[in-house]
């Protein structure tokens, strides 16, 4: 379990676990059999375990195991990934049909693209927050590299937890780069509070269904 989160307030911290807590696990208990058939067609279509774990970077810059849907192919090949990013962070412009992320990443799958777009990918993660690698509302949690790649700048941004959900997501998504990213991760660890985070759980839901920076 990844280290405690001593930003904020006692009252505040318990307030987030509390919700954290609640809200993922009665979402666990809705979703549990879409996410079941969301497991059975992944086998179907693709090679591979329904499942996607990975090593990310949470508070403190502490690891832990990430869980996800698989969206991609086993095995393939992140090096144009890892140019993408170092290209961003040299503020070079990385967009393609609007978006930041690989224009047609061969490494996806069809079924993938579809829990991409829709976000459904990321329902694993709800067992992420429950078990407090995670909370429902924070900077998105990066890969260890990247995590290696950012400016020192950017250190704060794993002053709090890696969220579910957060400003970037509702700000744009894909559509804005890596340095955007981290300015808006920043913004919000200098104005994190229980009302802003609830303002960003309400926005997120709307943002899903438009579909608003997926891909």
């Amino acid at each position: 379990m990844s280290r405690r989160d001593c930003s904020g307030s006692g009252w505040e911290r318990l307030a987030r676990r509390t919700a954290d807590v609640l809200i993922a696990g009665s979402a666990l208990i809705v979703l549990f059999p879409l996410m079941v058939i969301i497991g059975v067609v992944i086998r179907l279509t693709s090679p591979g375990p329904a499942l996607f774990t990975q090593p990310r970077v949470g508070l403190g810059r502490e690891p832990f195991c990430f869980y996800k849907f698989r969206t991609m192919r086993v095995g393939g090949d992140d090096t144009a990934l890892r140019e993408t990013i170092a290209r961003d962070l040299r503020g070079e412009d990385t967009s393609s049909r609007g978006s930041r992320k690989l224009d047609g990443d061969p490494r996806i799958t069809p079924f993938g693209s579809i829990l991409r777009r829709t976000s459904l990918d990321e329902l694993p993660q709800l067992i992420n927050v429950l078990r407090g690698d995670m909370t429902l509302v924070g900077p998105r949690p990066c890969l260890v590299w990247t995590a290696d790649m950012f400016p020192s700048e950017f250190d704060a941004r794993f002053d709090v937890p890696p969220g579910l959900t957060g400003l970037w997501q509702v700000s744009g998504r894909s559509t804005l780069g890596t340095l955007d990213m981290l300015r808006l991760d920043i913004d919000y660890v200098r104005q994190r509070s229980l009302r802003g985070d609830v303002a960003i759980l309400a926005r997120t839901l709307p943002v899903i269904l438009r579909g608003d920076g997926a891909r």
